[in-house]
C-alpha cells in the first residue's frame, strides 16, 4: 500500500465504569474559563476518568511537576488494575452529534509519526497545518516521556470530496460490532464506536487519494499529501520529539516495531458534514485599549475590533494567514514593550462578553477559512500561522476516550 502512515492498532477501551465521567475534552479548550474545569473535576470526583490521565493546559502555569507525576500514577494504576481491555488489531468508527451538528464521522487509528512533519514547509504524507511553538512541547513531552499509555485528542483530516471511505463504513455500521454509545458530559453531545477490521477493503481506498492525475489536477503538482493535522498539532509534535528521543538508543531493527514510533489519532473527511471551520479570535487584556488599538490600525492586515461595546473593520485587501501574521506580530511586540497577555478565543459571542466584563481588554475578530480551500493552501505555501481556524465550537472538539500503549512490554 502506498498509504503506509495511517495503521490499525489494538486499542484501549475502558469497561464496567462510568463512560459520561470517563470521557472529557481536549485539554486545550476553554483556558480562560476555570470554572469548566472545576466544575468538570466535581462532576468526575472519585469515579474513574481520563481527567485524571492528562492536563488541563488552564493548570500549566500551576504545580505542573506534581500534576504530571499524578497522571504518571494514574496510568499506571488504571493499567496495572484491569481498568482497560484492548481491541484486536484494527481501527473504530466513531460517529459524533453535537449541540451543532447532526453527524460527524471518524476513523481512529495509529499513524506513524516517521511520515509526519510539523515544518513549516514539509512533503511528508502527514504535515501540520498550522505553525508549530518549540517551547509548548516540553511540557507536554514531560508527561509522554514517563508515560506507559496516550489518550488523544488529536484528528487529522484527509481530502475525499467523492466520499468514498469514512461514509462507506457509516453505511454499513451495523455489520460491525458497537463498542460504546453514550452521552458526553457538559453538552458535548454523544458518540457512538464501531470496530472497524484491519482487513476491511474500503480502507485501500486511502491509496487512490494519492493517485498521481488526482493529485496534479487537486493542487497543480504531484505532492503526496494525504492527512493534514486539524486538531491536536502540539501533542503530535510532542509524540515526534519522544519518539526521536526514543529511537537515538534503538536497533535498526527495533526502531520498526516499537509502539512509541506510532501515535493515536482520529481520521475525518474534510468534507465530511460535521466538519466546519470557524475562526479563532484573540483576547488581549492588561492593555491601554486606545493605544492598542490605534497601533493595530496602522497595520497591512484585515481584521475586526472590538472594545468599548463597539465593533471596528479594517479591510485593505489582505490575505487571511498575512493577516493574522501581522496582528500577532503586532501583539507579541505590543506586549513585550508594555506588559499584557493574549489568549485564544473560540466564539464571537463570548469573546465580547469577556471585552464587556474587562475595561482593559481588546478583542480582535478574523474572517473564517474555507475548508476547502485547507489542503492546496498547504501543499502551496505550508503551514498557516498558528490557530488561524478551529474545526467547530469548544464542545465538539474530541474527547479523550481511547487509549493506546507507548511502551515495548
Amino acid at each position: 500500500m502506498r498509504n503506509d502512515c495511517f495503521l490499525p492498532a489494538e486499542i484501549l477501551l475502558p469497561h464496567d465504569i462510568d463512560m459520561q465521567k470517563w470521557a472529557v475534552v481536549a485539554v486545550d479548550q476553554f483556558t480562560g474559563d476555570f470554572s469548566y474545569w472545576e466544575n468538570l473535576k466535581a462532576f468526575v470526583g472519585d469515579g474513574k476518568s481520563t481527567l485524571n490521565l492528562v492536563l488541563p493546559e488552564i493548570y500549566l502555569n500551576g504545580d505542573t511537576a506534581a500534576r504530571i507525576a499524578n497522571i504518571n500514577e494514574n496510568i499506571d494504576s488504571y493499567l496495572s488494575s484491569g481498568v482497560f481491555t484492548a481491541t484486536e488489531e484494527g481501527f473504530i468508527l466513531t460517529v459524533r452529534k453535537t449541540p451543532f451538528v447532526d453527524r460527524r464521522i471518524g476513523l481512529i487509528g495509529k499513524i506513524d509519526l516517521e511520515r509526519y512533519e510539523y515544518s513549516s514547509k514539509s512533503d511528508a504524507l502527514i504535515r501540520s497545518t498550522e505553525g508549530t511553538i518549540e517551547e509548548r512541547i516540553p511540557p507536554r513531552l514531560k508527561i509522554r516521556k514517563d508515560a506507559k499509555a496516550e489518550f488523544t485528542h488529536a484528528m487529522i483530516l484527509f481530502d475525499d470530496e467523492k466520499r468514498e471511505i469514512t461514509e462507506k463504513l457509516y453505511e454499513n455500521r451495523e455489520k460491525y460490532k458497537k463498542l460504546y454509545d453514550f452521552t458526553l458530559n457538559f453538552g458535548g453531545g454523544s458518540i457512538e464506536g464501531y470496530f472497524i477490521p484491519k482487513d476491511e477493503p474500503i480502507l485501500k481506498r486511502f491509496d487512490s487519494l494519492l493517485d498521481e492525475d488526482r493529485l496534479i489536477k487537486k493542487y497543480g503538482k504531484a505532492d503526496e499529501f494525504l492527512f493534514a493535522v486539524g486538531d491536536g498539532n502540539h501533542s503530535l509534535a510532542t509524540a515526534k520529539a519522544h519518539w526521536n528521543a526514543v529511537k537515538s538508543g534503538l536497533s535498526e531493527s527495533e526502531k520498526n516495531d516499537h509502539p512509541a514510533r506510532y501515535a493515536l489519532v482520529e481520521a475525518v473527511n474534510i468534507y465530511d458534514e460535521g466538519i466546519y471551520f470557524e475562526p479563532i479570535y484573540r483576547f488581549v487584556s492588561g492593555v491601554d485599549t486606545v493605544k492598542f488599538t490605534d497601533g493595530l490600525k496602522k497595520l497591512n492586515a484585515d481584521f475586526g475590533v472590538y472594545a468599548d461595546k463597539k465593533t471596528e473593520k479594517f479591510c485593505v485587501g489582505a490575505t487571511l494567514p498575512s493577516s493574522i501574521t501581522a496582528v500577532d506580530d503586532y501583539i507579541k511586540e505590543y506586549i513585550g514593550k508594555n506588559g499584557g497577555a493574549v489568549d485564544y478565543i473560540h466564539g464571537e459571542r463570548e469573546i465580547k462578553e469577556m471585552v464587556d466584563k474587562d475595561g482593559s481588554s481588546v478583542a480582535i475578530l478574523f474572517d473564517k477559512m474555507e475548508k476547502g480551500d485547507l489542503f492546496r493552501f498547504v501543499s502551496e505555501k505550508g503551514s498557516l500561522p498558528r490557530k488561524t481556524f478551529s474545526m467547530g465550537q469548544g464542545v465538539e472538539k474530541r474527547y479523550y476516550l481511547e487509549g493506546r500503549k507507548i511502551v515495548k512490554e
